[in-house]
């Protein structure tokens, strides 16, 4: 790994997925969390400060980067929870079957590089009436923007850590073991190619 990737991309990408239209989008999904919940790529944890703490008994952290762990420690200190920061990869989660009542997953899907394999696992450590509450950005419905994504994904990737501008997250969910129960679809202020977003909740079939 480089020196970039080590000690670059884990800051830069908490100060771009901090910015305010992104944490409002957090704020709109992470409330509805509750009891034993997985956050899938908790990043730098920056979704902690949106946990209700009287419905949650205990936010596990699963991410692959021990860089963004490390910065997420912070977080955890101070929620008023307990935070278990788990390093490993969404596709090989190191947990038992129906073991949490919520999975959380935000702006995390576009860089997983197995997103099917990723959801399965989701689908599998849920409970049965667990639900998964996710906001992602992704591909975007106008034939434009979607040109620009496609054309910008390759330098895209290789410069934000392996993000995708040009992953269809409904159509991902769908196809891996969940059936969407509420979605809701807007562009974010900014760079239009990268600020479609598509959030809302889904269910194991």
């Amino acid at each position: 790994m480089g020196l970039y990737q080590r000690f670059v991309l884990p800051r830069l990408t908490h100060l771009v997925c901090g910015m305010e239209p992104m944490m409002r989008q957090r704020a709109k999904v992470v409330p509805h969390a509750h009891g034993r919940v997985l956050e899938v790529g908790i990043g730098t944890g920056l979704n902690l400060r949106y946990y209700d703490a009287a419905a949650v008994t205990e936010v596990c952290g699963l991410e692959p980067s021990s860089e963004m762990a490390a910065l997420a420690e912070r977080e955890a200190k101070a929620a008023g929870f307990p935070v278990d920061l788990v390093l490993a990869p969404a596709e090989e989660m190191p947990f038992d079957a129906a073991a949490f009542d919520t999975v959380v997953m935000t702006y995390t899907l576009c860089t997983i590089p197995d997103p099917q394999a990723a959801l399965r696992q989701m689908a599998r450590v849920l409970r049965p009436g667990g639900r998964l509450l996710f906001c992602e950005h992704g591909a975007a419905p106008d034939a434009s923007v979607r040109r620009w994504q496609e054309r910008m994904n390759p330098l895209w990737r290789s410069l934000a850590g392996g993000c995708n501008l040009n992953r269809d997250t409904a159509g991902l969910i769908t196809s891996s073991g969940f059936r969407i129960e509420a979605l809701e679809t807007m562009y974010l202020p900014g760079w239009r190619p990268a600020t479609f977003n598509s959030w809302g909740s889904a269910a194991p079939r």
